[in-house]
């Protein structure tokens, strides 16, 4: 993990008169699992927006070593770089397999794309077992991880997931968080993952950053958050 594929600085956002990135600054290395932790409406979607390219941003980002401020999003997905919105953006008519082969569709490898959808199924075993299930009648936790195998499917060399937990229950937060050690460690796919659910950001990030109020007040790597008192009185609830 010595090469950085993601390095952001002085990067702000504002929505008409409200500032909301503040100066931030971030580098991610190849084949880390980064966390952005923070409470609702601090700004780590709006910075994950910034990496996409959906929004207009003041400061530099780059993405293997190249500036994305001229780059288009298709053209941000084109080089690597996936976002699995906490939307999901499913097609709720289309059955899994369908939605997973939607994910592949600027692909034209198609022997790498069918590997790639036995992956996605032994990563995900209920989405083996749904193939052929339209997404609109599948739970949450179900509907979170064909978001996850979708985003996979465009071959990424770096994987953005925001909020991937929100709302599901413990068990499929669990399969959510195994599924994210076996892409780091088998895969070596470089994720950024921006949570609410700090306890999980901090059993499977190798480094974090706080962000509050559109600003980051700690980054460093995972023993200085479990370590840091403030972290853990507020954001984990451990006194």
């Amino acid at each position: 993990m010595s090469d950085t594929i993601l390095d952001i600085e002085d990067l702000n956002v504002y929505y008409g008169k409200s500032h909301a990135l503040k100066g931030v600054s971030l580098s991610i290395q190849k084949g880390e699992i980064y966390g952005a932790i923070g409470p609702n409406g601090a700004g780590k979607t709006t910075m994950l927006n910034a990496i996409a390219g959906f929004i207009d941003y003041e400061g530099t980002i780059r993405y293997k070593g190249q500036d994305l401020s001229q780059t288009k999003p298709k053209e941000i997905v084109e080089s690597g770089l996936i976002y699995c919105t906490e939307d999901r953006d499913l097609f709720p008519y289309f059955s899994v397999h369908e939605n997973l082969l939607m994910g592949a569709q600027f692909r034209d490898d198609r022997a790498a794309v069918e590997d790639d959808l036995e992956m996605v199924y032994d990563l995900f075993p209920r989405l083996d077992e749904r193939r052929e299930q339209e997404a609109e009648t599948m739970s949450g936790g179900e509907q979170q991880m064909l978001a996850v195998g979708r985003a996979l499917m465009s071959d990424p060399e770096m994987l953005m997931l925001d909020e991937p937990t929100l709302g599901l229950a413990p068990v499929i937060i669990e399969d959510i968080g195994n599924a994210l050690a076996t892409l780091q460690q088998e895969e070596e796919l470089t994720i950024l993952l921006a949570e609410q659910n700090s306890t999980f950001a901090l059993n499977h990030a190798d480094r974090l950053s706080l962000i509050e109020t559109g600003e980051i007040e700690l980054s460093g790597p995972h023993d200085e958050f479990t370590d840091n008192e403030y972290v853990r009185e507020a954001y984990v609830g451990v006194h």
